[in-house]
């Protein structure tokens, strides 16, 4: 079967990188949100599709809209899917007259260094998506982006997404998506059943569950090196151990008196890294982000450690009610009795503040968070993570992985990644865990590697390191 996204996106290629649509994601966070079989969900405007959030927030009446002919730019990475971001632009085209057309760009390091040559140059697109923390404080925002602080519609909003689009107390950024992603291992359902396994809860668990896949033939962990950024997640979705161990680990490693070196709960994520070793599958290091998907869903792979929320979305929107064979678990640390995840917040749209097109921008920001809008990129595109539009809940055919992942934040068993606790985190850190990854270097060289690389960042920021 020939892929939706795929096509969408080689279709891009094929017209120099612009298609008439809207997207918008956060690549190294989470690279896309969630989409749906669309033969299945209510059509966008449908009283069905309008009973999918009761927010709280204002919208205006049919016919309320300002319209006025225009085109806006927008700049999104490569992985993004488009399915509920093309519903609400085809209702901002058709409510407001605001075409948006859509640049892609690459992933990963690739992606960042586009988007900061753009801004550079003065040649960045009106809207730019791109991650929320401390990657979007380290693009200047103040310089580059326009303040949104005054618009009514970010009282909706979670506030753990609110901090991470702030800097120096102005909000920049409203979501790309209406749900934030988490770091964990996604899983095989059928293939856990077949071999009578549990959800792990603790490493040492999940390494045996690895270690009976693999004496049984099958492609225990797999490994998407193609796609650079994807290697990260190890790392960094650890996190909340770290932080379970070291409750002041951030606000000690800002301070630079804690280093991962030299901290043993730090150390263990890059461990955790080299341990991964000798369960990828062979050709771990040419397979893409798209592979890896294709993979989990159809057995050939049974583990997966990745930010989820664009997994999900690419594997619904192409194997429909598939994607609930997919359960999701946080990376475990050595405590079975305090097993739980790392968050992202979604990744950010952000406005160029010196485009000429400043008016039409905010009129299709100010659609882009109504309730209508909200609608319409809900009924194609389900949330993919917990939502962060405050007064929604997840609807009661969530994906089966959303669930297992809401389950820890009620129960308190949740942390937002490193990077949204501190502006520091090294430029080289997928390097870093791709030689990991690969066994090129030990954990404590890699541990090391990365502190240096840190310090150069921290220098840049002023801090005494």
């Amino acid at each position: 079967m020939k892929k939706k996204l795929l096509s969408i996106l080689l279709s891009a290629a094929m017209v120099s990188g612009i298609l008439a649509g809207c997207s918008g994601s956060s690549a190294s966070s989470a690279p896309a949100e969630s989409a749906e079989n669309q033969a299945e969900t209510p059509a966008a405007g449908t009283e069905e599709a309008a009973e999918t959030t009761d927010a709280g927030g204002s919208e205006a009446a049919e016919g309320e809209y300002e319209y006025k002919e225009a085109a806006i730019s927008l700049l999104i990475d490569k992985d993004s899917t488009l399915d509920g971001l093309e519903a609400v632009c085809a209702l901002a085209k058709e409510k407001l007259g605001i075409t948006v057309d859509v640049e892609i760009r690459a992933g990963g390091a690739d992606g960042d260094n586009i988007v900061k040559t753009r801004l550079a140059s003065g040649d960045m697109a009106d809207l730019c998506a791109y991650n929320s923390g401390c990657k979007f404080t380290t693009l200047n925002p103040s310089e580059y982006f326009l303040d949104l602080s005054d618009q009514a519609y970010l009282s909706r909003l979670d506030e753990s997404f609110l901090s991470a689009v702030t800097a120096d107390g102005k909000v920049y950024g409203v979501p790309a998506g209406f749900a934030s992603g988490a770091g964990v291992i996604l899983y095989n359902r059928d293939t856990y059943e077949k071999y009578g396994l549990e959800v792990p809860h603790t490493w040492a668990d999940f390494l045996k569950n690895c270690d009976v896949l693999k004496e049984n033939g099958e492609v225990a962990v797999i490994g998407s090196f193609a796609d650079s950024w994807t290697t990260q997640v190890v790392y960094l979705g650890d996190h909340y151990n770290v932080q379970a161990e070291n409750p002041d680990f951030a606000k000690e490693f800002e301070a630079g008196t804690a280093k991962y070196a030299t901290d043993p709960a730090g150390l263990k994520s890059w461990q955790k890294c080299v341990d991964l070793v000798p369960y990828y599958n062979e050709d771990y290091t040419a397979t893409t982000y798209q592979t890896a998907c294709d993979m989990l869903v159809n057995g050939e792979g049974t583990h997966w450690i990745i930010t989820s929320d664009g997994v999900l979305a690419y594997i619904n929107s192409q194997y429909g009610d598939d994607v609930n064979k997919i359960g999701a678990f946080g990376v475990p640390g050595d405590d079975a009795d305090n097993h739980g995840i790392t968050t992202w917040p979604a990744g950010g749209l952000y406005v160029n503040k010196n485009s000429e097109n400043i008016d039409d921008i905010l009129r299709f920001l100010n659609f882009w968070m109504s309730d209508e809008a909200i609608n319409a990129y809900l009924a194609v595109q389900p949330p993919a993570g917990p939502i962060i539009i405050k007064g929604m809940a997840l609807p009661d055919d969530a994906f089966q992985a959303v669930k297992d992942e809401q389950a820890y934040i009620d129960a308190g068993k949740a942390c937002t990644a490193l990077e949204y606790q501190t502006a520091v985190k090294g430029a080289s850190c997928e390097q870093i865990t791709q030689e990991a990854g690969t066994g090129q270097i030990s954990a404590e060289e890699a541990a090391k590697a990365y502190d240096d690389d840190c310090l150069k960042q921290a220098v840049q920021l002023g801090l005494d390191w």
